[in-house]
C-alpha cells in the first residue's frame, strides 16, 4: 500500500510546534554585568586612570548568538556620566536600549545602574559596544560577536581560530580635560599620540615594544580576524606584510569575497577577513600594520603607525609562548595618507551576498527622498571673547544641512513618547539645505552654521532615499556617518556635486553593500537607502568624534505603525532620570 506523503493537520501542527520549540531552545537570555570603573593603565612610558569596563582595556567581549536576548546590567562606579551603545545592533522596537545620551536615554549616574535589555534579531557577525557621551568611548570600548544560529555554517571556509582585533587612539592627556579646553577655546582639541590594536601601540613607538599585540598562528591554517575601528577620529588602513586578506563581512553582513592587499576601516566599522596562513614554517614574522587615512588641507592629524606582529609556531620548537626575535621581520607597505584612489577601489568592491539565504532587500521604489550636506562650518566667538578656531572671531563647528544639532537636558526618546516635546524639540529638520551653493567648489563668504534641536519625522515602514553631500566649506573631508536602529544600502557614491538626473541611473538596485556606517567620499556624495520599520528616536552622526561634538549630527523620529508588533515598546523602569 503506497504511504500518503501528505501529513493529517495534527501532524503538521505537531512538527510546527516542535520546530518552534527547537528555535526557542536555541535562543536563550545572555546576561552580562558592566562595571564602569577607573583603573591605572601605562602605554608610551607614561600611566594614568582611564575610565574602562570591569577593569579591562579594550573591554569584555560580548558573545551572543542569532535570535538571542541580551541583558547588560551597568553600573557606573565613577565621576562621570555614562550611557553604552551597542553599535550596529538593530533594537527593534528597544530603542530604550540604544544608548546615545540624551537622544534615546538620559545618562547612568554616577552609583547608579541600568539594564541594557535587547534582541539580536536576523543578525550575525562583528559588531561592537562603546559608551555614547562625550569623548568617553577612548577607552570605554568592545566587541560584539554574534555567532550564527546553532547548525548554520558560514558561507564562507570555516576558520581554525577567531579573533578580535580592535583598533583604537591613545592619548597621554586626559581626554575628558581636552574636548572641554577645546570647546572652551573653539579650537581643534589636541591629536592622539598613537593607534592601538586591541589596548596596545606596539614596537614603532618609543620604548613600546614590550606593549605589542602578537597572534601566532599555524602554518596552512586560516583564520577569522574581526576587525573594528574603535578610534575616536581617523579612518585607518590595514594590512599584513606579505599576506593576502580575504573581505567576507562588514558592519555584521556577509559580501561577496574578494582577496586585498590593504584594506580601509573607517570608525565605527568592522570588517571581518579571513588570514590562510603560510603552508610552511616561513622562518620570519610579519607587521600587521595600520596608519591614518585623512584628506584634510589644511589640518593636522595621527600620522603615525601600529603595529601587532603575525608570528608562526615553530615545529621545531619545544616552546609554545616564546618569540623568536632573531627572525626577519617584514613591514607591509601601507598607502600614502591621501590614497582616496585605493579607498573608492576598496570601497567599489563591497557586494552583498544577494542569495536567496541571504537576500538583498533594496528598495525598488521610494517613498521620501532627502538631500542632506555633510562638513564643517563656523560659529562666531562669545562676545568679548578670542577664540582658536579659523579665525579668532570664530569657533569650529560642523552641521548636517547647516543645523548644527544641540542636544536638550532630556532624551529625545522620552519626550517623544510621553507627548512632551514642546520645548524639547521640533519636527522641521530640512529635507533639503536652506540654501544652495556649489558645494565642492569655492566655499561661501558667510561658513556660520545655524544651531537647533530638530528632528526629521518619517511614517512607519516608509522607503526612504538618501544623499549625503560633503561640502568644500573648511576643506573636503571623508565623514564616516552612522545610523542607529538601521542597516541601509550604499546604492552609489561618486565625487563633486550630486546630479539627480543622470547619477541615479547607475544605481546599484541588485547587490548593492548593506551597512550601519558609510563614509562620504571627501569633496563627494553617497547615497543610501533604508526602510523606516523600527519605531523610535535614531541618531544619525558622523563617527569622527570631534565632528560630531561640533554639531555634525541629526535624529529621526519614526512613528508608530498601526499593527501592535509595529509600535514602540514602553520604557523599562529602571531608564535613568535626567
Amino acid at each position: 500500500m503506497a504511504i500518503s506523503s501528505r501529513l493529517p493537520a495534527a501532524c503538521s501542527l505537531l512538527m510546527a510546534t516542535l520546530m518552534l520549540l527547537i528555535v526557542q531552545a536555541q535562543s536563550i537570555t545572555r546576561r552580562y554585568d558592566f562595571n564602569v570603573q577607573m583603573a591605572n593603565v601605562t602605554r608610551l612610558c607614561a600611566s594614568k586612570s582611564i575610565v574602562t569596563v570591569n577593569g579591562e582595556y579594550p573591554g569584555p567581549t560580548l558573545v551572543a548568538r542569532e535570535g538571542d536576548r541580551v541583558l547588560v546590567r551597568v553600573t557606573n562606579h565613577v565621576a562621570h556620566n555614562m550611557t553604552l551603545h551597542w553599535h550596529g545592533i538593530r533594537q527593534l522596537r528597544s530603542g530604550w536600549a540604544d544608548g546615545p545620551a540624551y537622544v534615546t536615554q538620559c545618562p547612568i549616574q554616577t552609583g547608579q545602574s541600568y539594564v541594557y535589555n535587547f534582541t539580536v534579531a536576523g543578525q550575525r557577525g562583528t559588531l561592537w559596544w562603546h559608551a555614547h557621551i562625550s569623548w568617553l568611548r577612548a577607552t570605554v570600548y568592545g566587541a560584539i560577536v554574534i555567532l550564527p544560529k546553532l547548525g548554520v555554517p558560514y558561507p564562507f571556509v570555516a576558520p581554525h581560530k577567531e579573533l578580535p582585533l580592535l583598533f583604537g587612539e591613545w592619548w597621554r592627556a586626559d581626554t575628558e580635560a581636552l574636548i572641554s579646553q577645546a570647546l572652551r577655546t573653539g579650537g581643534a582639541p589636541n591629536i592622539s599620540d598613537a593607534f592601538t590594536i586591541n589596548g596596545l601601540p606596539g614596537p614603532l613607538y618609543n620604548s613600546s615594544a614590550k606593549d605589542t599585540f602578537k597572534l601566532k598562528v599555524e602554518p596552512g591554517k586560516t583564520y577569522l580576524l574581526r576587525l573594528i575601528n574603535a578610534a575616536l577620529n581617523d579612518e585607518l588602513f590595514f594590512s599584513v606584510a606579505n599576506h593576502t586578506l580575504t573581505i567576507v563581512e562588514v558592519d555584521a553582513v556577509y559580501v561577496k569575497p574578494f582577496p586585498v592587499k590593504t584594506l580601509i576601516i573607517s570608525p565605527g566599522q568592522t570588517t571581518n577577513v579571513l588570514l590562510t596562513a603560510k603552508p610552511f614554517y616561513p622562518k620570519a614574522n610579519f607587521y600587521m600594520s595600520a596608519a591614518p587615512y585623512s584628506v584634510i588641507r589644511p589640518g593636522t592629524f595621527d600620522n603615525t603607525t601600529v603595529a601587532g606582529i603575525l608570528e608562526y609556531h615553530n615545529p621545531h620548537s619545544a616552546s609554545e609562548s616564546s618569540f623568536d626575535k632573531d627572525l626577519p621581520l617584514f613591514r607591509p607597505t601601507l598607502p600614502r595618507f591621501n590614497d582616496t584612489g585605493l579607498v573608492t577601489n576598496f570601497t567599489s568592491k563591497l557586494r552583498s551576498l544577494a542569495t536567496p539565504q541571504y537576500p538583498a532587500a533594496v528598495p525598488q521604489s521610494v517613498d521620501r527622498r532627502f538631500f542632506f550636506t555633510v562638513g564643517l562650518g563656523t560659529r562666531p566667538c562669545p562676545v568679548n571673547a578670542t577664540c582658536q578656531g579659523p579665525t579668532n572671531t570664530t569657533q569650529f563647528a560642523a552641521a548636517i544641512n547647516n543645523i548644527s544639532l544641540v542636544l536638550p537636558s532630556t532624551a529625545l526618546l522620552q519626550s517623544h513618547f510621553t507627548g512632551k516635546s514642546r520645548g524639547v524639540y521640533g519636527s522641521n529638520f530640512p529635507v533639503l539645505p536652506l540654501s544652495q551653493f556649489n558645494y565642492t567648489g569655492v566655499s561661501p563668504n558667510n561658513t556660520n552654521v545655524a544651531t537647533g534641536t530638530k528632528l526629521l519625522v518619517l511614517p512607519f515602514n516608509a522607503s526612504v532615499e538618501l544623499v549625503m553631500q560633503d561640502t568644500s566649506i573648511l576643506g573636503i573631508e571623508s565623514h564616516p556617518l552612522h545610523l542607529h536602529g538601521f542597516n541601509f544600502f550604499v546604492v552609489g557614491q561618486g565625487f563633486g556635486n550630486y546630479d539627480p538626473v543622470n547619477d541615479p541611473m547607475r544605481f546599484n538596485l541588485v547587490d548593492p553593500v548593506e551597512r550601519n556606517t558609510v563614509g562620504v567620499p571627501a569633496g563627494g556624495w553617497v547615497a543610501i537607502r533604508f526602510l523606516a520599520d523600527n519605531p523610535g528616536v535614531w541618531f544619525m552622526h558622523c563617527h569622527l568624534e570631534v565632528h560630531t561634538t561640533w554639531g555634525l549630527r541629526m535624529a529621526w523620529l519614526v512613528l508608530d505603525g498601526s499593527l501592535s508588533n509595529q509600535k514602540l515598546l514602553p520604557p523599562p523602569s529602571d531608564l535613568p532620570k535626567c
